[in-house]
């Protein structure tokens, strides 16, 4: 059967008709280009309005990605947060306990916080969104790992103490270096008024009286680094013995009788080493003792504690606190 073709009428009011419309190529091809260019038009509208209001699938899956990785940021952070109480607790007993212990001196703050790399390094998260988050927990980081290695350096070194610490126990000058019964403090350490020179100055040790000829002792192992009478850089010193006890610790007896021991002799605590004079600049039998740890004089008394009771040391405390006369 024969299709029957379409066509459009239009009626003219002049002549009461309808009449057929005839539809020229140009306005054909004018009404598909048109409805062909409206429908792109709408689509790619159509396209926008999705991409902007709707996410797809694979987007949302990376927006969920990526919310993770930020609350896994936030814990790690929260996580070197406590990891870095935790090391400064260790810290603070490293340096008000442990190196206390061994008498040694505490780590400076400023090697334990000094910065790793240089200005730029942490630049690039400058430019990336949310980059500040991954900035502060990548420095604490990075903070948290100098910190850690500079402490176990620490440790190393408060190891290699605690094995010597029977060595560096029998070195430390931990006794009188008299009898206690056979002398007496006369003069501490501090600013104190010189007999001989007649002003006030530095008392860099601790008088004790005793008789002349009295015994002095070592006050721990050690090598005899001076033995004689005014050695270089001990002016007014008299008969002088130095002895080098290892572990930064030095003891100095002044104003000797005499020696009883040699340079580069092997000394005990204990052992007799010389015996009280008053040789030098010195206004009677007396011994001026000094101690000397990590090259800066410290008081004597405080190391007196080997051979004395609680209430003895008590008192030896409040003889050498007196401001008077040294004897030298």
């Amino acid at each position: 059967m024969k299709k029957r073709q379409r066509h459009t009428y239009r009626f003219n009011p002049h002549t009461l008709k309808y009449e057929k419309v005839f539809v020229s190529l140009r306005d054909r091809v004018r009404r598909i280009s048109f409805n062909v260019l409206f429908g792109v038009v709408l689509g790619v509208v159509l396209v926008i309005v999705g991409l902007q209001f709707m996410e797809a699938p694979k987007e949302r899956g990376l927006r969920r990605e990526v919310a993770q990785y930020k609350r896994q940021l936030r814990l790690l952070g929260h996580r070197v947060d406590r990891a870095e109480k935790v090391l400064e607790n260790l810290e603070e007993r490293d340096d008000a306990l442990y190196r206390t212990i061994f008498e040694s001196d505490p780590i400076s703050p400023a090697v334990r916080h000094s910065g790793i790399g240089g200005v730029e390094r942490y630049a690039d998260f400058d430019q990336m969104q949310d980059g500040a988050l991954l900035k502060n927990t990548t420095q604490k980081v990075d903070d948290l790992t100098k910190r850690l290695y500079v402490e176990s350096l620490s440790l190393d070194e408060l190891y290699g103490m605690a094995r010597t610490k029977s060595d560096r126990m029998a070195a430390m000058p931990a006794i009188l270096p008299i009898a206690k019964s056979q002398c007496k403090v006369v003069s501490g350490f501090g600013m104190r008024f010189h007999p001989i020179l007649h002003y006030r100055r530095m008392h860099s040790g601790i008088d004790l009286t005793a008789r002349p000829g009295t015994p002095i002792y070592a006050t721990g192992d050690g090598v005899v680094r001076i033995s004689g009478r005014n050695p270089e850089g001990y002016s007014g010193y008299g008969v002088v013995v130095e002895i080098d006890h290892g572990f930064g610790f030095h003891t100095i007896y002044a104003h000797m009788q005499s020696t009883t021991v040699r340079v580069g002799q092997k000394v005990s605590r204990g052992q007799q080493i010389g015996t009280v004079g008053s040789s030098g600049m010195s206004s009677g039998s007396h011994l001026h003792y000094e101690v000397v740890q990590n090259g800066r004089k410290v008081d004597p008394v405080y190391y007196f504690y080997n051979d004395l009771t609680p209430e003895e040391y008590e008192e030896v405390l409040e003889l050498a606190r007196q401001e008077n006369q040294s004897m030298s």
